[in-house]
C-alpha cells in the first residue's frame, strides 16, 4: 500500500510592534500553524548593525516548521524606535528582554549576527535562566571604531560614498541586488547608522564570553568581516564552531535551509 505524502507545515508570518523601555519595537514572526502544542522553545533572531530584522529572509520560514521565531528591529534599525543617546550592547539586551516579558517567555534561545551576536550574548549572562542556548556569527570581539557616516549633501554624492563604504565592509559575496535592499535599510537610521557599530566597538567581548555559561554554537561565515570564529570559541567554555564559508553576512538568508538544519540540531528542544 502507498504510504501517503508527508504534509509539509503551514508556516505563518506577521510583522507586529511590541513595547520596550526605548518605544516601540518591530518584530517579524514566523509559526507552524500547530495550535502551539507541538512547538518546540521559541526562537529570538537579532541582527547585525546597521542592517534590519530583514537580514534573516529566508531563515525564518525555515525555523519555524516547529517552533515560533521572532526576529527583533534593535533600536534604531529597521522600523524599531531609537534611543534617546547612543546606546550600548545593554541597552539593545534591555530591549530584548523587554520584548520576551511582554511576551511572557519564561525560556527562549536566541541566535545573533553581528552587533546582535554580542546582544545575545549580554542576553545570555543577563538571563541566565531564561535563555537556554545561542547561536552566534561575526561576533565583534575585536571590533575597530567605525568610520564616519558620511554627510548628507545636496547633489547625493554621499550616497555613493555611503554604498562603496559599506559593500567594501560586507564583502562581494552577497548578491547586489540584495545588498542594495539592506542599504536601503542603513539609509533609514541617517546619522544614527553608527550607534550600532560603535556600542559593539566598546564591548568587552572576550570578558563577556568568558562568563557565559549556555551552550554556544559559533557559525564561521566567510565574506569580508574580520574573523573572530575561532577567537569567540577560545574565549567561551562550552562553545561549538562550524564553518560556513559561501555566503558571509547573508548567510542566514541565502544558506537559510542548511544554516536552519544545523541551528535546529544544535537547539534541540
Amino acid at each position: 500500500m502507498k504510504k501517503p505524502a508527508s504534509r509539509q507545515p503551514v508556516i505563518n508570518q506577521r510583522r507586529a510592534y511590541f513595547e520596550c523601555r526605548f518605544g516601540q519595537l518591530h518584530v517579524r514572526t514566523a509559526f507552524p500553524s500547530t495550535g502551539g502544542f507541538d512547538e518546540l522553545t521559541p526562537l529570538i533572531c537579532l541582527h547585525e548593525s546597521p542592517r534590519s530584522s530583514a537580514s534573516f529572509g529566508a531563515f525564518l520560514a525555515a525555523m519555524a516548521t516547529d517552533r515560533s521565531v521572532y526576529a527583533c528591529d534593535l533600536p534604531g534599525h529597521g522600523e524599531s524606535d531609537p534611543t534617546a543617546d547612543p546606546p550600548s550592547i545593554a541597552d539593545y539586551a534591555i530591549a530584548i528582554g523587554d520584548f520576551l516579558d511582554g511576551l511572557r517567555l519564561r525560556e527562549a534561545d536566541v541566535v545573533g549576527i553581528g552587533s546582535g551576536a554580542a546582544t545575545a550574548i549580554e542576553l545570555g549572562l543577563a538571563r541566565p535562566q531564561g535563555i537556554r542556548r545561542i547561536v552566534v556569527a561575526q561576533v565583534p570581539i575585536a571590533a575597530e571604531r567605525p568610520a564616519a557616516v558620511p554627510a548628507p549633501t545636496e547633489d547625493g554624492r554621499h550616497l555613493a560614498a555611503g554604498w562603496a563604504r559599506s559593500r567594501g565592509a560586507r564583502g562581494a559575496d552577497e548578491p547586489l541586488e540584495r545588498f542594495a535592499s539592506g542599504y536601503a535599510e542603513e539609509l533609514r537610521q541617517g546619522l544614527r547608522s553608527a550607534w550600532g557599530a560603535a556600542a559593539a566597538a566598546a564591548w568587552p567581548g572576550r570578558e563577556r564570553l568568558r562568563q557565559l555559561a549556555q551552550p554556544l554554537l559559533v557559525l564561521r561565515a566567510g565574506g569580508a568581516q574580520p574573523d573572530t570564529a575561532a577567537a569567540t570559541r577560545d574565549a567561551s567554555p562550552k562553545a561549538v564552531l562550524r564553518d560556513h564559508p559561501r555566503s558571509g553576512a547573508a548567510m542566514f538568508h541565502l544558506e537559510a535551509a542548511e544554516v536552519a538544519d544545523e541551528v535546529r540540531a544544535f537547539l534541540g528542544r
